[in-house]
């Protein structure tokens, strides 16, 4: 199940956001601290996330495709796969595939996705653009 949303910033901008693991708890209803060596996810990143009730779980990046795509599996059961697609140089569709038997988590995907918009948006204000010199 793919629950996603047009966003008025940057694909580069959502992307940072997505792996950016400093960011998880603004975003993820369902993380309330992570544990990662390093700030960023890459290819092969693991590390442990912890639910807002519940233990810690670990978590495998299982594909990663940069600038794109990254999926993951919690606990050893495959999770989300987080999605973004260019629109064109100033919006993109940032996505979640929701694995149909826990289709229910849409919801908190949709959330997820709201948060993420946001976030992308506010990086994107505070950047300073590039301007020619005369």
């Amino acid at each position: 199940m793919w629950v996603s949303r047009v966003v008025e910033a940057p694909a580069a901008h959502v992307w940072r956001v997505l792996i950016d693991t400093t960011t998880w708890t603004r975003w993820g209803p369902s993380v309330s601290e992570v544990r990662h060596q390093g700030r960023f996810l890459g290819p092969g990143s693991r590390g442990q996330i912890r639910p807002p009730v519940g233990p810690w779980l670990d978590f495998d990046v299982t594909r990663f495709e940069e600038g794109h795509l990254w999926s993951w599996s919690v606990a050893g059961v495959p999770a989300t796969a987080h999605r973004v697609v260019s629109i064109d140089a100033r919006r993109c569709q940032v996505g979640i595939d929701v694995p149909l038997l826990v289709a229910p988590y849409a919801l908190v995907g949709a959330v997820a996705l709201q948060r993420i918009d946001r976030l992308a948006r506010e990086s994107a204000l505070s950047r300073p653009r590039r301007t020619a010199l005369p």
